[in-house]
């Protein structure tokens, strides 16, 4: 027996060696897989009740968990990073009185159209090709043929019968000539008001569209800003899921404000699952207003059409639609009117958001898109500042173009 003492250290000395051999094996080999799997591995090893609640505290919340929805294709869901507890969000201007900074910013440009119109005007003995330059103006700031001519026809009345000539008169006349080419009568507020049916608050929803490029999504994230100063309570909807920078864009328009907006986390969802989504959630939390972005594709009028018509018919399950804005760039002059003819056939629209037309001397565009959609413009876009968004007022638009 004491002969193979020395044969069973040998053997226990053997084994032990190779289980040291496997362990640093086994660490050496976790420590060379990808993160991803060895972030799995251990996983594996731990079991549900090795979990504490500060794991899930700390694990991202996905969609469905933020929404407390069924998982749906698209992963729609409300930013799981905004409102968070702390963080201190703007106090947007109140909306009274910015399209005073409208009348400042024409005057210190010179005003074009106002100046040339008034400088015509108080010539002495007006004669035909006074007049042409005064349609040529008008065309020029893309008021339109129709407008023009009836802008010229009021002013040669006027000046005949009451022959005006000193120009407190002149700029009398023409200011209001030129208001009732904008007409006043114009119903242009927001329809921005939450109803009640069956004793549930259902918020007033706002469709934005209009061509990529016009400043559409930057135009919602100030209206959002508009609605806020208002003290009404917004979600809002990024459906432009065909621009990458779009729910990006939006959200933090909204994070700045402490508004969420519902969002997909999925490149090239369905705009109107996350249409849907927004509205549903909006009627859940009892806010006032929806606000919903969607894409401005023109290169297939068929394919716009059936987008939107499908977005404002899935909507309306939820709640109907208040408002559908179309956003143009005033310095588009035409081409700003042949786009604002197909999204007026396809989503019909209730009314205009101008944008880039402080310091522009195409103001003749709110004329002219009124006459041919037959809708009021209502609000205006007056610089790159988050809070110049303004609503229209006939009036002080006519007084700032006169004056410069």
């Amino acid at each position: 027996m004491n002969d193979l003492l020395p044969l069973w250290i040998s053997l226990a000395v053997l084994l032990l060696a190779g289980l040291g051999f496997v362990g640093v094996s086994a660490s050496r080999r976790s420590k060379t897989l990808p993160p991803a799997e060895r972030r799995a591995e251990i996983e594996d090893a731990r079991t549900d009740d090795d979990r504490t609640d500060d794991d899930a505290a700390t694990r991202p919340a996905s969609a469905t968990d933020v929404l407390d929805l069924p998982p749906t294709e698209t992963e729609v869901g409300v930013d799981p990073d905004v409102a968070v507890p702390g963080v201190v969000v703007d106090v947007p201007e109140p909306p009274a009185g910015r399209l005073v900074r409208l009348r400042e910013r024409l005057a210190r440009s010179g005003s074009p159209l106002g100046a040339r119109l008034l400088a015509v005007l108080s010539r002495d003995n007006l004669t035909e090709d006074d007049w042409d330059e005064l349609e040529e103006t008008l065309l020029l700031a893309d008021v339109g043929a129709g407008p023009a001519t009836e802008l010229i026809d009021t002013l040669r009345t006027q000046v005949r019968v009451q022959g005006v000539k000193d120009p407190a008169s002149v700029r009398a006349m023409l200011r209001s000539a030129l208001v009732e080419l904008v007409d006043p009568t114009l119903d242009r507020s927001l329809s921005t008001s939450a109803t009640t049916t069956d004793g549930v608050k259902v918020p007033a929803v706002v469709l934005v569209v209009g061509v990529n490029g016009t400043g559409k999504t930057t135009t919602v994230g100030k209206l959002t800003r508009v609605l806020v100063a208002d003290g009404n309570e917004v979600i809002l909807g990024a459906a432009d899921t065909f621009r990458a920078a779009a729910a990006d864009q939006l959200t933090t328009w909204g994070e700045r404000v402490g508004v969420e907006t519902v969002r997909s986390f999925k490149d090239g969802a369905d705009p109107a699952a996350v249409a849907f989504d927004a509205v549903k959630t909006g009627k859940e939390r009892g806010v006032d207003v929806v606000l919903v972005d969607t894409a401005g594709r023109l290169q297939n009028k068929a394919g716009l059409m059936d987008e939107l018509g499908k977005i404002s018919r899935v909507i309306t399950k939820e709640a109907p639609l208040t408002e559908v804005l179309l956003v143009l760039d005033a310095t588009t002059g035409q081409n700003g009117l042949n786009q604002a003819r197909v999204f007026a056939e396809v989503a019909g629209v209730t009314g205009i958001v101008l944008t880039k037309l402080d310091g522009t001397a195409k103001g003749g565009i709110v004329v002219a898109v009124q006459r041919e959609l037959g809708v009021p413009v209502k609000l205006v876009g007056l610089g790159e500042g988050p809070d110049d968004l303004a609503p229209f007022d006939p009036e002080e638009f006519v007084d700032g173009i006169l004056q410069g």
